[in-house]
């Protein structure tokens, strides 16, 4: 898995290009996989943070990388994952928004976690 992980992760900003949200997030809207059965959210969140570590793309959107990875695997092992989006209030005034994503199951981060100044704007959930 961990090498499927690594070749999904350098994919990735080629999959996700200069798509609108929705056709971003159906990357991750897949069905659990029996090869993937059992594995836990804990290691699968590891394998995505290890996969990204030295993004050469995506550099500025490093959450939203783990965050399709992590949802995309771990709705694979049969989890049921959230991705929550947040935003700096502040930001709003200025040219560039900041934005944030994590990965939420049963109620706890378990990839990225909410940062202090984001205020939770939608979570998605697949279908």
């Amino acid at each position: 898995m961990r090498r499927l992980m690594w070749w999904h992760a350098r994919m990735l900003p080629a999959i996700v290009g200069r798509r609108d949200l929705q056709a971003v997030l159906r990357y991750a809207d897949v069905r659990p996989d029996p090869r993937f059965a059992g594995i836990p959210a804990e290691a699968i969140a590891g394998w995505v943070i290890a996969a990204t570590r030295k993004p050469w793309l995506m550099r500025k959107r490093r959450c939203l990388r783990q965050g399709l990875l992590g949802m995309r695997f771990m709705r694979l092992a049969g989890h049921d994952p959230e991705l929550h989006f947040g935003i700096e209030r502040q930001s709003l005034a200025r040219p560039a928004v900041a934005a944030h994503c994590w990965v939420v199951l049963s109620g706890r981060p378990v990839l990225n976690d909410i940062l202090e100044d984001m205020e939770p704007l939608h979570v998605w959930r697949p279908a």
